[in-house]
């Protein structure tokens, strides 16, 4: 084998350099890749986060008060068509098959009666002033006659006795002034103002054209303080039932007064609600409302933290509307599983309701024991899923939709509570329903003026709601009131 001839030291050399060469471009688009890698990985991060901020954002536009704790004012123009969970009942629109009508009927005691005689025959043309009568059509208009204030003029007088000695006669509680509005025009003042929401100018401005008189604003307010004042012994019934009570529902909602947020508390049970005012949403309002620390039912209310404050309850239960609309929000902006999950829950819900209303309707104790447990099978499997399915908490929804599932499961008895014990309504609307009327007060006047002003209104709701849930008119109510005889619930 001829023997290779050697290199040249000079072309080692050479090959040297530019394997060096080589080796340093290397190192240079390893360094450029490595950078090129970390901004790669950086720019990925962005984009998830800015992934999850558009989620968030789509979430926050889908947001309404179908499937949120937002009220319906806040829809606007664009506000939701209805869409019930519950399923169609197969009941056509309009009056059920059955059910007797309500058109109005004829008087048998009418307070006028007109007679209306034809002047000329509609034949011939003879008068028929002397026709004897073979027939009447009877027919009724109600309409309510000119009313204006009475006044009623009280004289003391003053007698001299044989003695010499002089009296005058005491006057009677209604006229301890000289001249003054009486209970009836203050009670339908306050009835105009407090129970139908006007405000106070326009109240005492439906007096002056109603009736002729127009107290003034400041008189107006000084009748509702007294009201509060008269009021005391019934609201302190109203209290006294509420603690007593097996099942009850607990509220809050905010309430402008003197420029600042405070709160209106509400706890009712069947015909009796009590609403107070407190400058705290929690614990310490609630202790001030006077209902939940001596209160050992069962205290209906949405997952607000300081209810749970209380050990003396026999229990607690969750309201099923506002965990509906959070499962509604999942399905609306969630994908794929997480939907799936949320529907699984939904159903399983509302057929547990369902079979609790029917349960009621039929006088059982309980619902299908064998229903009840495949359902709420259904509705643990689904909070399960949704924490496996979330529990990396990437972003701002899977962070809202883990804590969601993650409350479903350890609070199952308190959501449940409802298909275990039929005592429990499903929802706690019937606090949200009472408490709306704050919401409408404000929103006719804005803000209460003080803190004194926003107590004797709810002392006053509290009067009128319970006193309409018995059957008493809201304006025979608080003119009873005026008058010093307020009806006062049996506390037995």
């Amino acid at each position: 084998m001829p023997e290779v001839p050697g290199v040249p030291d000079s072309g080692d050399a050479g090959l040297r350099a530019a394997n060096a060469r080589l080796r340093e471009l290397l190192a240079g688009r390893d360094e450029r890749i490595a950078v090129l890698e970390a901004e790669n990985a950086e720019l990925r991060e962005r984009l998830a986060g800015l992934g999850a901020q558009v989620e968030a954002l789509a979430a926050q536009v889908k947001s309404n008060s179908r499937n949120s704790s937002k009220p319906p004012s806040s829809d606007g123009l664009a506000k939701p068509s209805p869409k019930s969970l519950r399923g169609k009942s197969g009941r056509r629109p309009g009056r059920p098959e059955g059910q007797p009508g309500a058109t109005m009927q004829l008087s048998d005691h009418p307070d006028k009666v007109v007679r209306h005689r034809p002047k000329a025959c509609s034949c011939c043309g003879k008068p028929l002033r002397k026709g004897e009568v073979t027939g009447t059509e009877r027919r009724q208009v109600i309409d309510i006659p000119p009313v204006r204030a009475q006044v009623t003029e009280h004289q003391l007088l003053t007698v001299k006795c044989s003695c010499g000695c002089e009296t005058k006669a005491a006057a009677p509680e209604d006229a301890a002034a000289p001249v003054q509005y009486g209970p009836r025009i203050m009670g339908t003042g306050l009835y105009l103002w407090h129970g139908q929401f006007l405000s106070r100018d326009r109240a005492c401005q439906a007096l002056s054209e109603l009736f002729g008189c127009a107290p003034s604003p400041g008189a107006l307010a000084s009748a509702a303080r007294k009201a509060a004042g008269l009021l005391a012994p019934a609201v302190k019934a109203i209290t006294g039932r509420l603690i007593a009570a097996g099942v009850a529902h607990f509220d809050e909602t905010g309430f402008r007064v003197a420029g600042r947020l405070a709160w209106v508390h509400s706890a009712s049970a069947g015909d009796f609600a009590l609403f107070t005012v407190h400058a705290k949403r929690g614990k310490d309002g609630m202790d001030a409302a006077g209902v939940l620390p001596a209160f050992a039912g069962i205290a209906v209310h949405d997952a607000w933290a300081p209810y749970d404050c209380y050990e003396n309850v026999a229990g607690h239960a969750l309201c099923g509307a506002h965990v509906l609309r959070e499962l509604v929000a999942v399905t609306e902006t969630g994908t794929g599983h997480d939907v799936t999950w949320a529907k699984q829950a939904i159903d399983a819900l509302n057929a547990l309701n369902q079979a609790a209303g029917a349960a009621r309707q039929a006088g059982k104790a309980a619902i299908d024991e064998d229903f009840r447990s495949k359902h709420e099978d259904w509705y643990r499997h689904a909070a399960k899923t949704g924490i496996a399915l979330n529990k990396g908490r990437n972003g701002a929804l899977q962070k809202k939709r883990h804590a969601l599932a993650t409350r479903m499961a350890s609070r199952e008895a308190d959501y449940l509570r409802f298909a275990r014990d039929l005592r429990v309504p499903f929802s706690n609307n019937a606090a949200e329903q009472s408490i709306r009327m704050a919401k409408l007060r404000i929103k006719v006047s804005g803000c209460m003026r003080s803190m004194a002003g926003a107590e004797e209104f709810c002392a006053i709701r509290s009067y009128l709601h319970t006193a309409t849930r018995h059957g008493i008119g809201a304006l025979d109510a608080i003119t009873r009131a005026l008058q010093g005889n307020p009806w006062i619930p049996e506390t037995g």
